[in-house]
This record gives structure tokens, C-alpha cells and sequence, in this order.
């Protein structure tokens, strides 16, 4: 298989596990960086880039399933904008190495906690 059908494959793939808000982007960077062999800070900008439309595509069917908390959306997306400009300020003066190490942490935190949490939905 050539390269360019890996990465629409790797893309169609976490584009279907964003869509149902499994973290596909989570899963893209580890593609980016362990298979694909980009940098930390490469992977990072094509996430960032690949989450807009990614987005996009999957917010009219959470609207329509009353998944959106109106009152949360202006705040959330001030909030997120702000964060993500300063992280990714902050991210551009760190080691490539320690960047991959701190996001190697965070996927090992986020699938503890989903292992021990309790669904009492």
C-alpha cells in the first residue's frame, strides 16, 4: 500500500472515532508521530487543522440529538481558543522529546481514569 493510502485510511478511521467523540485526534497524533514520522510539533499542527472539519461534520447530528448545552458553547470556545493559543505558544519553546513525554502522560492519565470511572448515566 502506498503512503498517501495509509494516511487517507489512518484519517478516515480517527475521523469516524472523532465523529462518535472517542478522541480520534488523540489517536491521529500517534499515527503523525509513530508511523508517519513527523515531529511532535508537526503532528500537533495537522491535528489542529484536522479537527476544524472533523468538527464541523459531526456538529449538526450532536445538535440534533440535543448534545449541545447552549449556555456552555461561547464560554467553552473563548475558554478553548484562549488555551490553545497559549499552549501551543508555550509548546513551540519545548524539547520535541519532552513534548512527546508530557503527551504520553496525558493518554496514559485520560485511559486510566476511563478505566476506573463509573458510568452512572
Amino acid at each position: 500500500m502506498t503512503a498517501w493510502v495509509i494516511a487517507l485510511l489512518a484519517g478516515g478511521a480517527t475521523g469516524i472515532l472523532s465523529a462518535f467523540g472517542i478522541g480520534g485526534g488523540s489517536l491521529l497524533l500517534i499515527y503523525l508521530t509513530s508511523f508517519a514520522a513527523l515531529d511532535q510539533h508537526q503532528a500537533q499542527g495537522i491535528n489542529l487543522l484536522y479537527f476544524l472539519p472533523a468538527a464541523a461534520a459531526a456538529l449538526p447530528a450532536h445538535h440534533k440529538n440535543g448534545l449541545l448545552e447552549k449556555k456552555a458553547i461561547l464560554p467553552a470556545i473563548l475558554a478553548g481558543l484562549a488555551a490553545a493559543g497559549l499552549a501551543a505558544w508555550i509548546s513551540t519553546g519545548l524539547d520535541t522529546r519532552l513534548l512527546r513525554k508530557l503527551f504520553g502522560l496525558f493518554l496514559l492519565y485520560v485511559g486510566i481514569t476511563q478505566l476506573v470511572q463509573r458510568d452512572d448515566r
